[in-house]
């Protein structure tokens, strides 16, 4: 299973929310930069970075913090929040992205989904669904999508959709236990493709549930901000 931890932005500092509420945001007085060099040097390949102003914004906001963690770490960075259009895309590929996370423009502007799948494929593009239950939500998770986890993934199978970000709303920014029910269905449901879990993530035994379960990867945010679980932890679990 690969560890990816991740980064949310608001106003330029990495924050975390809880159960996808804006207004129940917790600040931390840390440099998104620092912080991702932090998880390099800890030995960790990965980062996922949200930017949730440009989420809310349904733009681009905060695309200098990728440019510059690209810059200055050797991290592959997977990012999303406020793209739009295929222009967007291409921005973030040109700052350093590895992979682009699309969720709320893959539910209102399919054809933005597809299109990208087909131009830079599978594992470059990644859906981003953020469920309540199985309800896709959108726009920062404040609006209904009005379509189902599993007919969003099926939608896109046939553009060679092959990994899908998963986030359970109930449990992000809990500190309570991920989902794993909710993973399995999917990993049942759609063997083709791999899943990564997010949301809930509290403890090294939390990663080991999702290890025995078999999941392609796992994000980890506040757990590591409040010190639940060290970074040469997340260094030693992790496998590419």
């Amino acid at each position: 299973m690969i560890i990816i931890p991740a980064i949310d932005i608001i106003n330029a500092h990495c924050v975390r929310l809880e159960q996808g509420k804006y207004e129940n945001v917790k600040k931390y007085d840390l440099s998104p930069v620092k912080v991702a060099e932090e998880y390099a040097e800890a030995g960790l390949s990965r980062l996922h970075l949200v930017d949730l102003d440009g989420a809310k914004k349904g733009a681009l906001v905060n695309t200098e913090v990728l440019s510059d963690i690209a810059q200055k770490t050797s991290l592959k960075i997977d990012c999303g929040g406020g793209i739009k259009t295929l222009g967007d895309v291409e921005m973030l590929f040109s700052l350093g992205a590895y992979a682009v996370n699309l969720g709320s423009a893959a539910v209102k502007n399919p054809s933005l989904m597809s299109a990208c799948l087909k131009k830079y494929g599978g594992d470059k593009i990644i859906l981003s669904a953020d469920v309540l239950g199985t309800q896709v939500r959108i726009n920062g998770w404040q609006s209904d999508g009005g379509i189902e986890i599993n007919d969003l993934i099926k939608s896109f199978l046939k553009d060679g959709l092959q990994r899908v970000c998963v986030t359970s709303i109930k449990c992000d920014g809990m500190l309570q236990g991920t989902d794993v029910e909710l993973y399995k269905t999917l990993q049942k449901d759609f063997p083709q493709i791999k899943i990564t879990a997010s949301g809930g993530v509290s403890s090294k035994e939390d990663l080991l549930k999702l290890i025995d379960i078999d999941i392609d990867s796992v994000i980890v945010g506040k757990a590591i901000y409040e010190k639940r679980i060290s970074l040469s932890e997340l260094a030693e679990l992790t496998s590419e």
